[in-house]
């Protein structure tokens, strides 16, 4: 009988975070291409869309460093309606759609069974259940799901003129096996190992606000905290503040594993990137890109952790 409440607790988590996932990407969409040509290391794309940005100057060392700010949000958005339009706000939603909804299936799937198995070795929800459980999770989803990620980060970063052919998601999948490989399709994932790091943070964060918002004492919200409104505006609070710390934290991995992803680049490792990075484009290199990934990611969240809740809570209720 357990093995049955098992069994139907975990198809139930696949469901709830499968919904959630979707629903937030179809939002989210157009700040997640932003984001991506933000990170993009092609001096190309400022020389196309930006001719007035200088595109730096050659140092003593012989490194190009930037005479100017890169471009911000705005001027991105406004480059891609003009010269792509709107269409290119939503580059590797397909993808993201074929591989949103079993990425976040299996994630909060393996997180909920991981927590029930730490929770018999470590003291039960503790902060170390949780980081274990995230981590867990984010690495079997990081593993199963890189290849598809591959191809979502290589749409977004393809640029074309308005009117023309862009290629779909089979064509640069194939695009992707001829010229690299199957080793292409796992390009960047180290970086995305590294961002596990960020996957912790958010939980250990987000289960903690849980917590307290469950407690009358030390709830935020006043009014009746068993009301079902006040929680489920708790709960996509808590997903906002925990993803939001998380991102500013450990952010520098996305620009890493974008440029990992970028073709024929001289990135080949991690750490190698990590070094030029640094090297020629300084410090707040690893920060390019995190307003547009801050936009993105914590209405994401909310709405993925929000929607998951709200799912996970009827469907349970259901079953009672």
């Amino acid at each position: 009988m357990a093995g049955v409440s098992a069994e139907k607790s975990t198809l139930l988590h696949l469901f709830a975070g499968g919904c959630g996932g979707t629903v937030g990407a179809i939002f989210t969409c157009p700040l997640e291409v932003i984001k991506t040509r933000l990170q993009s290391s092609r001096l190309a794309f400022r020389a196309v869309y930006y001719p007035q940005v200088h595109l730096g100057t050659l140092s003593a060392e012989g490194v190009v460093r930037p005479t100017s700010l890169p471009p911000g949000v705005l001027q991105v958005l406004k480059s891609i309606l003009e010269k792509e339009g709107p269409k290119s706000l939503f580059r590797g939603l397909g993808p993201n759609l074929v591989g949103v909804a079993p990425s976040r299936a299996v994630y909060f799937a393996c997180y909920s069974r991981a927590k029930e198995q730490f929770n018999r070795v470590f003291v039960p929800n503790s902060n170390m259940v949780h980081i274990a459980s995230a981590a867990s999770a984010a690495f079997v989803t990081n593993s199963l799901m890189n290849p598809i990620w591959m191809v979502k980060t290589r749409m977004q970063l393809e640029r074309r003129v308005r009117g023309s052919k862009q290629m779909n998601t089979l064509q640069c999948a194939q695009y992707v096996y001829r010229s690299e490989g199957v080793r292409g399709f796992y390009r960047g994932l180290t970086a995305s190992y590294a961002g596990i790091s960020e996957t912790i943070i958010c939980f250990a964060i987000y289960e903690r606000l849980k917590q307290l918002l469950k407690d009358p004492s030390r709830s935020p919200f006043t009014g009746n905290p068993e009301k079902s409104s006040s929680h489920f505006l708790g709960i996509t609070v808590a997903a906002a503040v925990s993803k939001g710390c998380a991102s500013c934290i450990a952010y520098p991995h996305e620009v890493i594993r974008t440029r990992l992803r970028e073709e024929g680049t001289k990135y080949q490792s991690f750490l190698q990137t990590a070094r030029l990075v640094f090297q020629e484009e300084g410090y707040f290199a690893f920060y390019r890109g995190l307003f547009a990934q801050l936009m993105r990611q914590i209405p994401n969240t909310a709405i993925v952790l929000s929607t998951y809740e709200l799912i996970v809570y009827l469907l349970e209720e259901q079953v009672k």
